[in-house]
């Protein structure tokens, strides 16, 4: 039996075979609520629950009409076009911030790194309608601080693509800052100080020497922060307008006003997209971890 050793006890047995029961319950409580909707998007009628056609595997109760639907129809397509637009902005902002934050904070010598990094990483804790509603407040009136008081913007960032852009990129940056910096913990910082004592300057070394080596790190953060901005519904609801409707948005209305089944077939594609995202994740660790001379787990 792999795994376990010819002389585990009884008790040790049991706990065995009763974890992996335990942990297989947990994994079909947290899947199975997605894998209902995939069947459901092809089902023939305009219905959420399962046909007694569908039951009984009948032809007759399965179509691509709600797949259709979504590719035809003007307001999911400017929904999705709106989404194909803030989305990767937004990440390029995210991966770009996020990953010269994390270098910085990786370094011994900074003060009160660690306080500056829970800031940084707040907004994965802080609760999203919070964060949504300081943002709609701070977009209707934005201003700079300074020692003399407040210099208020002749504009205002609500309902602007702008103004979404840079809330999601928010929402992003802690994801990249965490996934840099897991990458930086096995970088060896003699590599930078060779390449300054052989004459690079410090944008020659970070683009020759610790890019290539931290990439797969940056890239991960990065698929982390376009799949937040993809998916995000709460803050676009209170910073954008009808203007800048996201997929998420319009998925959000579907379901509050017209009840539409074409919100199974865009979740099924959803749902397809990220997994496609992990899987490239997950390559993208196991690369890092053999840069690193670590055995991929």
């Amino acid at each position: 039996m792999s795994g376990l050793p010819p002389y585990a006890t009884t008790g040790q047995r049991a706990w065995y075979y009763s974890f992996r029961v335990i942990c297989g319950l947990i994994f079909f409580f947290l899947i199975a609520p997605i894998m209902v909707i995939i069947p459901l998007s092809f089902n023939a009628q305009d219905f959420f629950t399962f046909t007694p056609e569908m039951l009984s595997f009948d032809p007759a109760g399965y179509s691509t009409k709600h797949y259709e639907d979504f590719f035809t129809n003007s307001d999911w397509q400017l929904a999705l076009k709106n989404s194909l637009k803030i989305a990767p902005v937004a990440t390029l902002l995210s991966v770009s911030l996020g990953t010269l934050a994390a270098i910085g904070l990786s370094q011994s010598h900074v003060p009160f790194r660690r306080a500056i990094m829970a800031i940084l990483i707040s907004p994965m804790i802080v609760p999203l309608i919070i964060s949504a509603t300081g943002m709609y407040f701070f977009y209707s009136n934005p201003y700079i601080p300074t020692p003399f008081g407040k210099i208020e913007l002749p504009f205002t960032l609500t309902g602007t693509y702008l103004g979404v852009v840079l809330a999601h990129a928010a929402l992003g940056i802690p994801f990249v800052i965490i996934t840099v910096t897991a990458t930086l913990v096995g970088f060896d910082n003699s590599l930078t100080r060779a390449a300054a004592n052989m004459g690079a300057g410090p944008v020659k070394t970070f683009f020759s020497v610790q890019m290539p080596l931290i990439l797969p790190g940056v890239v991960s953060g990065g698929l982390f922060a376009f799949i937040t901005s993809f998916d995000e519904v709460v803050v676009v609801l209170f910073v954008g307008s009808a203007g800048q409707k996201t997929l998420p948005w319009q998925m959000f209305t579907g379901l509050r006003e017209q009840i539409s089944p074409t919100i199974l077939a865009v979740a099924t594609i959803l749902i397809a997209v990220s997994i496609a995202l992990l899987f490239v994740v997950e390559m993208l660790r196991r690369r890092s971890e053999r840069l690193r001379g670590i055995t991929p787990s």
